[in-house]
């Protein structure tokens, strides 16, 4: 138990507490979290400067940034998802850095069937709800199962290559997986808008 309670807390973004909650003043609690708050903080720095980088594709097509939000949350959750089960099997000895590319050849797999599914679901939202023009949704829509994708192969490598050089999966996995899908999620978003949007 007090294992799994430290899994928590380090996937997370915060170290665990050596006492019982309510034996922890606020302050130990800060010290415990603004590390990683801090590295996470600066980590997402990226996020914007990659938001600096394309400002030629979503400037002449504004429509793309309504769905950032959409684009790099999907491949947030479709990673932590992934986190989550192959850090379950590393822990029962089922995945190891040898069944890694076996691990990873199913997550792919699962992942573009559900990027499939949320390309499909995006078509037509962007085109029945949102009206946006047929350019902009077929680039939420391409988007989406390359980024669950990518997302699903950080979130099976990650703590795989982790684990075999004695680094706790769950320190480095969760938020930290999870910014990094968000900055790389919205440069393969963008690439992809400007390539279809013809900016490129």
């Amino acid at each position: 138990e007090e294992e799994a309670t430290e899994d928590i807390h380090r996937l997370g973004g915060s170290e665990p507490l050596d006492q019982p909650y309510f034996a922890v003043s606020a302050f130990d609690i800060y010290k415990k979290r603004i590390g990683w708050l801090l590295l996470l903080f600066f980590a997402g720095t990226l996020t914007g400067y990659v938001t600096t980088l394309f400002e030629g594709v979503w400037g002449v097509f504004t429509a793309l940034t309504i769905f950032v939000p959409l684009v790099i949350g999907t491949g947030g959750n479709a990673g932590s998802q992934t986190i989550a089960t192959i850090i379950r099997a590393i822990t029962l000895g089922e995945v190891k850095p040898a069944t890694m590319i076996r691990a990873w050849r199913k997550e792919l797999f699962t992942g573009l069937m559900l990027g499939t599914t949320m390309c499909v679901l995006a078509i037509a939202l962007t085109l029945i709800v949102w009206q946006v023009d047929l350019g902009v949704a077929l680039a939420v829509a391409f988007t989406l199962p390359v980024v669950v994708m990518w997302a699903v192969t950080i979130g099976t490598i990650v703590p795989v290559v982790a684990d075999r050089i004695g680094i706790d999966p769950t320190v480095v996995s969760g938020p930290m997986i999870s910014t990094l899908v968000d900055a790389t999620g919205l440069a393969i978003y963008y690439t992809l808008a400007g390539f279809i949007l013809g900016v490129f």
